[in-house]
């Protein structure tokens, strides 16, 4: 019975593309808006997303709590909208909509031949990080789990590889050597540390201990390499800006627990700009 589930919202998201696509970006994220504040509270009980935030101090009272979950959902249908535009961002047909802080670090990284991990989160349009890092002149190899519907997945995979980077390695065990080689190879590395690993380490985020992937930790230990943190911003609902901080070196006598505390601290840093544009809908202190 999964598979005819899973069929029916390929056909869904398949002709919600259409229709975006053919309304336009700032039609197609404006109504996108609308779709996920109506559909959003169907996918995830509410309970769970205001126990996230009120565990982790957000909001002053019920009231507001409500309120980021309602921006929430928005930026999600924003973001679902956002997909047929893609390609207009990669070549840089919509320069007006994006601008980047910090690029000279970007420049040296590029300038010395270096590898970094670059590290971030789930925050609004988060595709484009990775795709402007590559607009950069880097090369980036970026971590991505497979959704679980296997149709929607399909469409997916070929969206990011054409428009987001070349080089998208799985999550997984498979993955992790192919993204060693890369390593290698001369790629720096670019993933999210904001969701749930069962191969993680328990670390505060928030004052509460949740699994977190200690990939960035390992190759600072293994190769020496800096971190660096990336977060994108939606500004005035349909432009972005995205903050590029400075690298990240660590002293060799660290300990991979306290690197993966500390990137969770940056992550905190980054979830305070706009509670309402990061997803608490994860279960992420299971």
């Amino acid at each position: 019975m999964k598979i005819f589930k899973y069929f029916f919202e390929f056909i869904f998201f398949y002709f919600l593309l259409i229709i975006f696509k053919i309304m336009g970006y700032e039609n197609a994220s404006n109504f996108g808006r609308k779709i996920g504040t109506f559909f959003g509270p169907f996918v995830r009980p509410e309970k769970k997303i205001l126990d996230n935030l009120k565990n982790s101090n957000f909001g002053l009272n019920e009231f507001e709590r409500k309120q980021i979950i309602k921006n929430m959902w928005g930026n999600y249908g924003r973001i679902l909208a956002e997909y047929p535009f893609l390609k207009k961002f990669k070549n840089n047909t919509f320069q007006k909509y994006f601008e980047i802080e910090g690029k000279e670090y970007l420049e040296e990284i590029k300038n010395n031949n270096g590898k970094v991990v670059f590290i971030s989160g789930h925050f609004n349009n988060f595709e484009l990080m990775a795709m402007q890092l590559e607009n950069s002149g880097l090369n980036i190899a970026a971590i991505y789990r497979p959704l679980n519907n296997i149709f929607i997945n399909k469409i997916m995979e070929k969206i990011r590889l054409n428009h987001i980077c070349k080089k998208q390695i799985k999550k997984g065990k498979s993955g992790s050597r192919e993204l060693l080689q890369l390593f290698k190879d001369g790629y720096s590395i670019a993933l999210m540390i904001d969701q749930r690993v069962s191969e993680g380490i328990k670390s505060k985020l928030f004052n509460r201990h949740a699994l977190t992937t200690t990939i960035p930790a390992q190759f600072v230990k293994k190769f020496d390499v800096s971190v660096v943190p990336i977060y994108i911003e939606r500004k005035n609902n349909i432009y972005f800006k995205m903050y590029v901080n400075k690298p990240i070196n660590y002293d060799k006598n660290i300990t991979l627990e306290e690197i993966t505390d500390g990137l969770n601290k940056e992550l905190e840093k980054m979830i305070r700009k706009n509670p309402d544009q990061w997803i608490w809908s994860h279960d992420r202190w299971k």
